[in-house]
Parts: structure tokens; sequence; C-alpha cells
């Protein structure tokens, strides 16, 4: 954010500095007898000349002073900067206006916590924890219409308005009514028709006055004085106040004859046609068309305000449409244009809105497969053992999985126990692979999430290429969620830094030789010439020879950790040398779930890294700039 901080007396230095260090893109401003920063001689007069170039203002002083020198110049919560008063002993943060919409609210709480202050935070939503309802938009990527309201200019901007700027929301002042509904408890009902990170974040915060919906036909509206929706279309018959959000989910298939009318007049054309539909111009997330239009004025006016895909006769005739048109493949070479580009656009989603003709071109919306309220397999990296060990993100899906299928030999079952009630909990560890699948794909295709749950970082020895094979063959949804590796947890537990400056600047990951063979190049004996930290997975069983090949290379007296169950209850880790490392395993009866560690940085307390020295200066410390050789530093 563009930021003016503005220093009302020198009592407020030390605060002042202190921001200065944690903002960007600052501006300090006071009047001569503070000396800081810009000087002027009126702070009155400079904010009331500046007030709206600033993205926020943060006065460091009294109360008063602050409301008296933006008074003049407010002009509405969509448009006034954010503006924070911190008092000149950094004891507390309060947002004055554009709490918000501006983001006022949110800077204040970055100021706090920069200074060790106490945010004051005064509007209801953010007392009573409920969904600030205007912030959705900027959040979350969509755009929101009061279909009650009449169409503003930026419901029909081709602009990125679209994507929810707060200087030109959709919703607008006339949002204030359901606003005033919801913060006040009265019966909601939350409409999902769509599915993307914000509907999992608002069915994960719900509070206990709202209704959760998946299909229109199923609310029964008596029973609520507030819907809000999220949706790709919009309807004009809502029988209750509403507020519509809109995520950038729709994909358009644009079709064009030889000769095309004026480029206004077929865009506006186009979006009449899906406006019958109920799809707004800011559901839309791309266009598309044969490249052979390519050079179109209507084509190029469309792809300088959203992304534009251009696809061969070839790509388009492979894909399966309601209504081909011999006419288009005699002068195109496909049957189809605006459907088959549309579903190509939206990775094979449904149409919508199927081919609708108009003057000189057709048009078909299809919905991008990513937002559909469809089946979807999570692959979850549960992390070594420890239940608090797993991402913020990997917890999430849990909670929310109708099956979780979990690696029971490897995970611990502690990391299931926050399943939904309802949830269906099995261990895969008695399956085979076809068993695994029959039971995902069961519930895949009743619309559930189904959270596959692998130890560690699941692409790290985790299994899952065959199992993304069979999802591919049946193009199924699925995404990786990543996890902390136990090489990791491993360097943890030993308080030890993998890689030494100026000596060890490498971490191999690797398995020794067992009923799994490995590729000639990948010999221990031969990864071990570069004597670099090595951490050796699913090799405890065959911990004699791992020993022999590495002292190859290793000196004997190279240290070795030996890490059992890391994380879990019961971890051990024994430390020693090379030429012990057999013994080690075998003395302590050690097999499944250990990790061994070989190389001089375990323990090792020498070295220092170039990254704090005082001479070695990068992007955020001032002085010469950086040279090209940062092979031992890290981006702080």
């Amino acid at each position: 954010m563009k930021t003016a901080l503005i220093l009302i007396s020198q009592a407020g230095l030390p605060v002042a500095r202190a921001l200065q260090a944690e903002l960007d893109e600052v501006t300090t401003v006071s009047t001569a007898a503070v000396g800081e920063g810009q000087t002027v001689d009126s702070l009155s007069a400079y904010v009331a000349e500046t007030f709206h170039s600033y993205d926020a203002l943060i006065f460091i002083g009294a109360m008063g002073i602050c409301v008296r020198a933006i008074a003049p110049c407010l002009q509405s919560k969509y448009s006034d900067p954010a503006v924070v008063c911190v008092d000149s002993t950094g004891r507390y943060a309060i947002p004055v206006v554009s709490g918000h919409v501006g983001g006022a609210n949110e800077l204040a709480k970055r100021v706090a916590r920069a200074i060790g202050a106490e945010a004051v935070v005064t509007t209801q939503s953010d007392r009573t924890g409920l969904w600030a309802l205007d912030l959705l938009p900027a959040r979350f990527g969509w755009h929101c219409v009061r279909p009650a309201a009449e169409p503003s200019a930026a419901d029909t901007a081709t602009d990125d308005s679209r994507h929810g700027d707060r200087r030109q929301p959709a919703c607008g002042p006339s949002m204030n009514r359901e606003i005033a509904l919801f913060v006040a408890g009265r019966p909601t009902v939350l409409l999902l028709e769509l599915r993307d990170r914000g509907t999992d974040w608002l069915e994960a915060k719900l509070p206990p006055h709202v209704t959760v919906a998946y299909r229109y036909e199923d609310i029964d509206f008596a029973d609520y004085e507030l819907l809000i929706a999220v949706s790709a279309t919009v309807r004009t018959d809502y029988p209750l106040p509403t507020i519509v959000y809109l995520p950038p989910a729709v994909h358009i298939g644009v079709g064009l004859a030889h000769m095309a009318a004026p480029t206004d007049e077929v865009i506006d054309g186009i979006k009449r046609a899906l406006g019958s539909q109920g799809i707004l111009w800011q559901s839309v997330a791309s266009v598309s068309t044969i490249d052979l239009k390519a050079d179109e004025p209507v084509v190029k006016a469309l792809g300088q305000h959203m992304p534009l895909h251009l696809y061969t006769a070839d790509e388009l005739s492979a894909v399966s449409v309601p209504t081909p048109s011999r006419v288009v493949a005699k002068h195109v070479g496909t049957s189809s244009v605006c459907e088959a580009a549309a579903r190509l656009s939206a990775g094979g989603g449904p149409l919508t809105v199927t081919k609708q003709k108009g003057t000189n071109f057709t048009v078909a919306a299809a919905i991008d497969a990513r937002y559909l309220r469809q089946g979807h397999v999570e692959i979850v990296g549960a992390g070594p053992g420890d239940p608090e060990l797993i991402s913020l993100r990997g917890r999430r899906l849990l909670e929310q999985a109708d099956l979780i299928l979990y690696a029971g030999s490897l995970v611990p079952r502690e990391l299931t126990l926050c399943a939904k009630e309802g949830a269906e909990v099995r261990s895969s560890a008695t399956m085979n692979l076809d068993e695994q699948f029959a039971l995902m794909k069961q519930h895949y295709d009743r619309g559930h999430l189904v959270v596959r749950l692998h130890t560690g970082d699941p692409c790290i020895y985790g299994a899952i290429q065959e199992q993304m094979n069979y999802f591919d063959r049946y193009g199924m949804s699925y995404a990786i969620t990543p996890g902390i590796s136990s090489f990791q947890a491993a360097a943890a537990a030993l308080r030890s830094q993998f890689t030494i400056p100026e000596r060890v600047q490498t971490i191999i990951l690797t398995r020794g030789e067992g009923r799994t063979p490995m590729p000639e190049r990948e010999k221990l004996r031969l990864l071990a010439r570069s004597r670099s930290t090595i951490c050796i997975f699913l090799s405890a069983t065959i911990a004699r020879s791992v020993q022999e090949e590495l002292l190859y290379e290793y000196p004997a007296d190279t240290p070795v950790a030996v890490c059992h169950h890391l994380t879990w209850p019961d971890e051990r880790v024994y430390r020693g040398t090379l030429d012990h490392l057999a013994q080690l395993v075998e003395d302590n009866g050690l097999t499944l779930t250990t990790l061994l560690v070989v190389g001089e940085a375990i323990d090792n307390r020498h070295g220092l890294s170039r990254l704090y020295a005082p001479e070695f200066t990068h992007l955020y410390r001032e002085g010469h700039p950086p040279t090209d050789d940062t092979s031992n530093t890290e981006r702080p």
C-alpha cells in the first residue's frame, strides 16, 4: 500500500521509525518542528491536498488531530483511503475510517504486530467474528452483485474492476441493507453452487444463524430473511434480499462470421446473449475461439481485457458438443467453435450456456471444472508423525473430508481424529492398489471430498504415481498438498543444519538397494563421492550393505544418525560414526520408519554464512548492490 506516515509530534518518533522499517512504499511527513522525513508547514493542508493519492494514512499522535485533519476530505468508504491512528507511545492502533473496504482494520492489526501494540477494532462484524461481506470479493477474487439493484457501470465493465477492486465495487452502498440483516443475526441461507477456497472457508467459519444449501431448488425461502449465494449465474427472481458472489468460473467461446459487425456492437451482443442466460461479465474468466480468427478486431479487443485462448480446428474437433454444425465444419474444418472452445478453456467443464446465435457471432459458456461441486481427491502429506506438524491446509482438508484413507502402517491414527461426524476413516495398510482406488472412486462418484493421507511429503517415496495414473485414466479431479518430510524432522531432532558454508551445500535424498533395484548411475557409492549430507530412506533392514557402500567414499569417522519414528511419541535417535552404522541399527532392533543420516553436517557448529555478515549487502540491507555470489544465502 502507498502509505503516508503523519507524525504529529516528536514524542511519536520511535513509533514512526519502527513503522518505517516494516511498511512498504511509505512517505513520512511532519512539520519542521519535528523534522522527520518530508517537512511541511501544515499537516492539515498536506492531508487535504494528498488525501486521495494514498492507499493509507497512519497518524501518530492524538485521535482528535487525526479526525480534524481528515474530516473535510471524507467522501465514501468505497473511495477513501484507510486511516489508522496510533498514539505517540505506541500502545494502541485504531482504525478510523474505511475499516473494511479500505483495509484500515487489517492495517491496524499489521501496525499493532509491528510495534507490539493493541489493535482497537470497533466494527461489529469483527467484534462478533462474523464474515465481513464487503471484504469477501477482494479476499477470494470474487465479484459481487446485488440483483435487486440496478446494474452499475461496474456490472458491465470489461476491465479489471470485475475482479473486485475496492475503488470500483460492484455492490456499492446498496449492500448496506443486506449487511445489516446479516450482522443482526437474521436467518440466512448460504447457497453454494460452486466450490473454491472461498466457499470452503465460509463453510468452515459458518455463523450459527446461517444454513448451507447446495441447490437453489432445495431452499424453503419462507425460513429465511437473507440469501447469500456463490454462483456462476444470477437470477432475476430472488424472493429475498440477496447478495451474489461471482468467482471467475465461466469461460466463453466465441464464433465469428466472415464479415463481422463493428467491434463494440458484437461485444455488446455477446454480453446481452450471456446476460439473458444469467451470465454476467464479472464471472467471465477467459474468452476463446479458433486460431483462424486471431486477427479479428473483436478477438483482439476481448483479449485486451481478459485471458484469450486460441485453438486449432483439430483441437476443437476432439471435443464433444451438443450442437455441431456442418456449415461451420465446411468453412473452418471443425463442427463447433464456440461450444468446443468454451469447454476446452474450462478444462472439460460442462456447458452452462449452449450455443447462442447473434448477428455475425455465436457464443457459448462453460463452467471451469475446478469450481464444480464434484468429487475431488486431495493427496495430503501428513508430515513425519506429530499431528501438529501437518500443514494448516492439510488439517482443514482432513476436517472437511468425507473419506480419509490413510497409510495406517506409517501415519499415526491420531491425525485422523479431527474427521467430521459421518466421515469414513479407513486404513490402507491391508488394501492393495485396486481396493484403495475402488473405495476412493465410490466416494468420488458421490461428489465427496477424499483425502488420501500419506506420511511425510507424498512426493518423496510416497507411492502416489500409480494412484495418479488411475485418477488421470478416469478423468478425476485431484491435487497434492505437500507435507514436512522426515529428513526435515531429522534436522530438527538433531539440531543440525544440513548444509555447511563452503563445505557442504548439497543434501541427497535416496535409498539403499533392496527389493527395489537402484538405477546404475544412482548406486550409493557413486552418490557418496560428493560427501554431501545424505539421507537414506527405507533402508534399515539393509544397513550393513549401506554402510559398506558409503565407506568407499566417506571417512569411517563421519558422523551418522539413526532416526526412528521421528516426532512420534516413541521417537528414538542414535548418534555414532559411519563404521558403526549397521551396529547402531541392529543393536536397537530398528526396521520400519527409520531414516539414516550421514555427513559432517550432523552436530556441526563451524562455518559462518555470509547472509548476516555486516559487509554483505542485499536487497533488504542498504549498501552496495549484491553480487551474483549468493550461494551461501537465502532471501530473508
